[in-house]
């Protein structure tokens, strides 16, 4: 597949506190992946333009948009939700987060990529229409999803795959009969929401220490049935590689075999239903070592299809 990396420097400049584990070296220890593997010659490299307040409008409401912009400190950190806070360079990576998604459907629907990797933070799948929690500030991937829409895609599934629920996605889009939203996730756990399954709502909660084997029935018995009946037109993946083994940000077992086999199947099936392409986003993610495998896998994955 012709797959493309999309990422920006501004994104390193979002910081928050000194130990917190979303922090600008995530993105280094992609890249620097990247370039030791040899894949960085296998696929394109774009930078991610400048978003506005209309792609974010896409999505939120204006006054949480507007708190978002006016709580941009001079210095220091204004705190957000607790565990997300704001710098004053903060807005210069959430604009580039947000343009990388726009960008990335704009190569897909016109024909130059079939696959992209949006390598961007801050985050995005917990925030919700009106606020910002769990390291996210505005919601990458749906507000992507929003603006293929508008550019007439019709049927739209959503894979996210981080150990956290995507909450904020769910919440966002479960009342469009047009989106297909599927969620693994290690339950219980943060952010303890309700877990709850429509027509275009999948839910798979998941007990700790589970593994690849568990990925592999789930995904068989729970998502492929409901992706193959639904027949997305574009697929998005919200790819979190936090339930990786090695990273104590949660307590699931994954591996980097096991995104391997997950990136193949969505790339069989982006084949199967004649999909315009495959289009993932950075979410969790906080062992460097074993993120930058994860990622370099999912990416070399779509590259050799």
């Amino acid at each position: 597949m012709r797959t493309a990396i999309i990422s920006h420097p501004l994104c390193r400049r979002h910081k928050m506190t000194a130990e917190h584990p979303e922090c600008p070296q995530r993105l280094d220890a992609i890249s620097d992946r990247i370039l030791a593997s040899g894949l960085d010659i296998a696929v394109t490299h774009l930078m991610a333009p400048k978003a506005d307040e209309s792609h974010y409008a896409l999505v939120h409401d204006t006054q949480h948009i507007e708190q978002v912009l006016s709580s941009i400190p001079d210095q220091g950190l204004i705190d957000l939700d607790g565990d997300t806070s704001l710098c004053k360079d903060s807005l210069k990576a959430i604009e580039r987060a947000v343009g990388a998604g726009i960008l990335a459907v704009d190569e897909v629907l016109d024909g130059r990529h079939d696959a992209a990797f949006c390598s961007v933070r801050p985050p995005g799948h917990h925030a919700d229409k009106d606020k910002s929690a769990g390291f996210c500030v505005f919601n990458n991937v749906a507000i992507a999803t929003k603006y293929a829409q508008s550019k007439g895609v019709k049927r739209i599934a959503i894979l996210d795959i981080d150990v956290h629920h995507g909450d904020g996605t769910q919440a966002i889009v479960k009342s469009d009969p047009n989106v297909l939203f599927c969620s693994l996730f290690q339950y219980p756990f943060y952010p303890n929401t309700e877990i709850e399954n429509t027509d275009t709502v999948v839910n798979s909660p998941l007990p700790v220490a589970s593994d690849g084997a568990d990925l592999r029935a789930l995904y068989a018995q729970q998502w492929l049935p409901k992706l193959q009946q639904f027949q997305p037109e574009l697929i998005f993946i919200s790819a979190g590689f936090d339930a990786h083994l090695e990273d104590d940000m949660g307590g699931l077992k994954f591996v980097e075999s096991d995104y391997a086999w997950f990136t193949q199947q969505i790339a069989l099936l982006n084949n199967e239903l004649n999909c315009r392409g495959i289009i993932s986003y950075l979410e969790g993610g906080y062992d460097l070592s074993s993120l930058g495998r994860s990622v370099e896998t999912h990416i070399r994955t779509l590259a050799e299809f």
